[in-house]
């Protein structure tokens, strides 16, 4: 692993545990070689740029973000979802599917209950990312 991967790794690590407050995000630098690239030698093609746009499509919607940030803090059921957000269990069984669909989450079943967690380290990765850009925009 990388110095990057690594202080990232920890920058998420420490955020989906709650460690580091959410208004000093702005000032952990988490952007040393976010722009390097190196890793593709090529342009991207059209379709995979196509892909990706795709993908933050599904960020696009405040309740997803809301149960992405809820998933942050590790696995929960449906009807606990439901009961923090407030929303009945149809509609956040609907956008757990959506985000299901994309693999953002993963379900796992234990009797007639389904659990939800994030599908891997990245989508919390992007979550924070994006969260300490609109932190730092606002000057928190």
């Amino acid at each position: 692993m990388d110095k990057l991967s690594k202080t990232l790794t920890d920058f998420v690590i420490a955020i989906t545990i709650r460690e580091c407050p959410l208004t000093v995000l702005s000032d952990i630098s988490i952007y040393e070689n976010m722009n390097d690239c190196s890793c593709i030698d090529k342009p991207l093609s059209l379709d995979t740029l196509f892909e990706l746009s795709e993908f933050f499509k599904f960020f696009g919607d405040t309740t997803r973000i809301r149960i992405i940030e809820i998933l942050m803090s590790g696995e929960i059921s449906v009807n606990e979802i439901a009961e923090k957000l407030q929303l009945g269990q149809s509609a956040v069984s609907h956008q757990l599917r959506i985000l299901r669909t994309a693999g953002l989450v993963k379900p796992r079943r234990a009797g007639r209950t389904i659990f939800y967690s994030l599908d891997d380290e990245h989508i919390g990765l992007i979550f924070n990312t994006g969260l300490a850009h609109i932190l730092h925009k606002k000057g928190a």
